[in-house]
This record gives structure tokens, sequence and C-alpha cells, in this order.
């Protein structure tokens, strides 16, 4: 056996030991609902909403909370990082672990997938007829691809990209108004097999059983969680 021989089995070896982070379709698939809980110190519309001074240990309380994903926010021009998503990778080395930005471009999706995450954000509000390659491209670095529309055009590029998790978002990016009923009208024109995830303006248990109903199998939820006086609690109310 060569000296190269080696090497490589020791590789493979130690990938062998390395914790293999679950993906965000996989949770999806075998949990009757996910909380997908995001991790954000501002947002376009509400400006600076909370001071976190350790992204890892916020994280870690949204685990214990019941948490199924976390969603961590990385654009700097709302008081995040890339250092962030890194900090929460290395806490947490299994969970689904979600970089949310507004992508332009493929080294974005490169730098996801190099400090760990295994999911990304694409909007077709942003990437339009781009939206199948960015999809293909994350595919090819191991992650799945959370899809964001937020109406019926939106929804139908996504669909003929082969999104196969679309995130519904129910703020309308350009005026910044909230509304529910976008994912319950969205909701019926989603196809079997592609996976549901609401976004945006969900507060309460009463906003979630209405997603439900709907046949939503997640919600991803920032502003109530990470302005919460106890993080945990507000996730397990939520579940409840």
């Amino acid at each position: 056996m060569s000296y190269l021989d080696n090497i490589i089995i020791r590789k493979q070896e130690e990938l062998q030991r390395r914790p293999r982070r679950k993906r965000l379709s996989h949770i999806l698939k075998n949990s009757p609902f996910t909380v997908i809980a995001e991790i954000k110190r501002g947002s376009p519309s509400k400006g600076k909403l909370a001071t976190i001074e350790s992204p890892a240990v916020l994280a870690q309380q949204y685990v214990a909370g019941g948490a199924g994903a976390i969603s961590v926010l990385t654009d700097s021009e709302f008081y995040a990082s890339l250092n962030d998503l890194q900090k929460v990778t290395e806490a947490i080395p299994e969970m689904p672990i979600i970089r949310k930005d507004f992508v332009i471009d493929p080294l974005q999706i490169a730098e996801a997938a190099a400090a760990g995450a295994s999911t990304i954000l694409l909007i077709v509000k942003i990437l339009g007829s781009r939206t199948k390659d960015m999809i293909n491209l994350a595919i090819s670095l191991g992650l799945d691809a959370l899809v964001e529309v937020h109406d019926e055009q939106e929804l139908q590029v996504a669909i003929d990209a082969g999104a196969q998790i679309v995130g519904v978002n129910n703020r309308d990016l350009t005026i910044f108004t909230v509304d529910l009923s976008v994912s319950e009208r969205l909701a019926t024109l989603i196809p079997e097999g592609i996976f549901k995830v609401s976004e945006s303006g969900i507060h309460t248990i009463e906003d979630i059983r209405r997603l439900k109903a709907c046949g939503y199998d997640a919600v991803l939820i920032g502003e109530s969680i990470v302005t919460a006086d106890s993080p945990e609690q507000k996730i397990q109310e939520l579940l409840s």
C-alpha cells in the first residue's frame, strides 16, 4: 500500500468521525411540524431588534426550546456577518442551519457551504430567471435551497426551477407590509411533494394553527423569538 493510499484511508476515517449535519429536507419530511428559529439583530422593516452578544449561545437556547432548524441572518446592513453563521455551525454540529441573506452571486452560496450551513435562502424576486442555476449550484455543493416567493408569478418561477422547499414570505419586500393570507392563498398552488415554509409575521400559536391548517410543514420566525424575554420559552409556547 502506497503512502497516498494510507492518506486516503486516514481521511476517510476522519470523515466518518465527523458529525453529519442533517438536511432541512430530512427534518421537514420526518417531523410533523417544524419551527425554524432565526438569529437576527435587525431587519429592513424594523431596524435594530436585539443585542445578541453570542449567536452560539442563542442557537443553543433555540435548540433547547425545540426548534428543528436555525436560520442565521448574515447581512452586514442589519448588524450581522458571516462570522455569526460560523459560530452557530460550530456550536450546533448536527441541526440544519440556513444562511439567510440577499444572495445575488454564486460566491455567497459557496461561502455558506464553507461556513458549515446546510441550506441557502434564494429569493426569486432577486434572482428571477437565475433561480434554477442557483438551486443547482446549491445542490452541487451539498446544500438544500429554501426558495422564497411572495406571489403567484414568483411561485411559478420557483416550481419551474425545480424548488423542493418553497418559503412563502408574508412580507412584501417592496413596501414591507405583512399579511398571513399570502401564505393561505399560495398554499393551494404549491404542488404535492414540495415542502411548504411560511415566513414573516408569525407571532402566536394561533398564527401557527392557521398555517398548519393550510398544510405548511414549517414556519420561519425571527422577530417574535429574538425579542422575547426567553427565546427558549417562546419556542416552546409556539409548539404547544
